[in-house]
């Protein structure tokens, strides 16, 4: 039988999920269900000198710490490791091996302190721990640098090194070229390892790819239980255990690891999930850091073609180290899509700088106050323009599309209003599915790069009323953010998830621009908006 070995993860990589609050007694479970599964290597958790003890959770300040919530188990044959994400635990901090419930200690660092982060892995082997090199981000090596990182762990000679695929973009031919290097360059006691994240689904199959390839050296194959672990997940540990029973004579108590998933884990995967998802095949498709797919899809203001297209556009070397200004760059950058508008915003003046407007929102004071709405237009007769939805109780003369997510939800519907002659209205930023809007205005032009939301489509349309020097407006159906949590749009796609802190910030950066334009505008309110200034 090949040597191969297997370690769990849960309670290292599982902790990002709950904050490695697992509580005490489901630490211990855990571990002596593992022990009882013959998993041969566990993970019990971070060393991390920034957090506090506590007794419920598996990321501790010391190794004293872990003798205070593991101590007094039976670990058997089971090796016992935590890991140490490099520069967030000094080496004080550690009692030697043969004081220590660990017999291991894996060490995770960037690509540019590896020669600090070996050197603490010498003093960490000093002190009699089996060591094991985990360099972040395997796909972030050239061949050169990976041979050159060999170099130095061949002097070191460590209990291991791992195949770390940080970001889950490893497809099986990549897994098994760093594999190969790794192979052959490395001194024959060193273990190769691999640790997996499942963005492409991967993450089991290339495990047992693992397995498949003829060497002498010990494997060491990560997995967690059910999967848990950051983003899109790990290989799970269960699936391992039967793929070595079946094909390899192990003898792992796979029924042990289920009643763990049984009692605790499906509770955490509930409130929970991890797992694949579009977002971390959108971060491994286009080989970034998860991140920046997370501060796109917050805007709420692009479709997933647009979003993918933007993620295109990093620099590669800015691709796996988040940095929030240069994707908000690459935002705006895709966003302006500039035009002359100069025609557009003419005719719009002609069209409607004498007219009374009644500007309609998606607000559900739309159909809450619909009486008090149609009584305003049997009076006055007013232009009727909607903003980025189409109402079904009224009848509008425009529609004002920011929105390219909007855009693609509404298009059915546009294409009928198109012939009931509604003309649109579009931001640059929008491209429409075939021919062109009625009006196309500069994106650029109408953001306030300054505001939480910098393309608020509501104080756009109102900058563009401004410019073409409309002076009564009224509105019907922005009714604000919700600061009470209670459905706030006509339509569910549209609602915002902000806390109601953030909502009541947002409702006062509104209201101080509305003071500022009220010289230039003489706005009206009809239906109940938490905007409303003269309430």
């Amino acid at each position: 039988m090949k040597n191969i070995k297997l370690l769990d993860c849960t309670l290292r990589d599982g902790g990002f999920i709950n904050d490695w609050n697992f509580g005490h007694d489901t630490l211990i479970n855990i571990i002596d269900r593992l022990i009882s599964a013959k998993i041969d290597i566990i993970e019990i958790g971070f060393l991390d000198e920034r957090r506090k003890f506590d007794i419920n959770r598996s990321i501790m300040p010391d190794t004293k710490s872990i003798e205070k919530i593991y101590g007094n188990l039976n670990k058997n044959n089971t090796m016992i490791v935590g890991m140490i994400d490099y520069g967030t635990c000094g080496i004080e901090n550690l009692c030697n091996a043969s004081d220590s419930f660990l017999d291991g200690i894996r060490v995770i660092f960037k690509k540019q302190s590896i020669t600090q982060a070996l050197e603490f892995c010498k003093q960490i082997q000093n002190m009699g721990y089996k060591v094991f090199v985990q360099p972040v981000s395997i796909t972030n090596y050239s061949d050169e640098e990976l041979l050159n990182l060999l170099e130095l762990v061949n002097e070191l000679k460590p209990y291991s090194i791992s195949i770390v695929d940080t970001y889950g973009l490893l497809h099986k031919d990549n897994l098994m070229h760093y594999f190969n290097i790794m192979n052959k360059e490395l001194s024959a006691e060193i273990c190769i390892g691999y640790h997996s994240h499942n963005n492409f689904q991967l993450a089991y199959s290339n495990s047992i790819e693992m397995l498949t390839n003829p060497t002498e050296r010990t494997i060491v194959l990560d997995g967690s239980i059910y999967g848990m672990g950051k983003g899109a997940g790990n290989a799970n540990i269960e699936l391992l255990a039967m793929r070595m029973n079946e094909s390899y004579g192990s003898k792992y108590d796979i029924n042990q690891i289920l009643e763990i998933i049984d009692t605790t884990i499906l509770n955490i995967f509930r409130k929970t999930p991890w797992g694949y998802s579009l977002h971390y095949f959108l971060s491994a498709s286009n080989d970034c850091h998860p991140s920046y797919v997370k501060h796109l899809i917050e805007k709420q203001t692009l479709s997933i073609k647009s979003l993918n297209e933007i993620l295109g556009m990093i620099i590669p070397k800015k691709r796996l180290e988040y940095n929030e200004e240069h994707i908000e760059e690459l935002y705006l950058t895709y966003q302006k899509n500039d035009c002359n508008d100069e025609k557009a915003l003419k005719v719009l003046s002609n069209e409607l700088k004498n007219a009374n407007i009644l500007l309609l929102g998606p607000g559900m004071n739309a159909i809450k106050q619909k009486n008090e709405i149609n009584e305003y237009i049997n009076i006055l007769n007013p232009i009727i323009i909607a903003i980025n939805y189409i109402p079904e109780e009224f009848k509008v003369d425009y529609i004002f599309i920011s929105n390219s997510k909007r855009y693609i939800q509404l298009t059915n519907q546009l294409n009928e209003e198109k012939k009931k002659n509604i003309k649109m209205i579009a931001t640059s930023n929008v491209t429409k599915t075939s021919g062109i809007f009625d009006f196309t205005l500069k994106y650029s032009t109408l953001l306030d790069k300054n505001a939480a939301i910098i393309d608020n489509s509501f104080l756009m349309f109102l900058k563009i009323m401004k410019k073409i020097e409309v002076k009564n407006i009224t509105l019907a159906g922005f009714d604000g953010y919700a600061i009470d949590n209670t459905p706030n749009y006509l339509n569910a796609n549209m609602e915002y998830n902000f806390t109601i802190d953030e909502a009541k910030n947002l409702n006062k950066y509104v209201i101080d621009k509305l003071n500022e334009i009220k010289n230039d505008l003489n706005i009206q309110f009809i239906t109940k908006s938490y905007y409303n200034i003269k309430e």
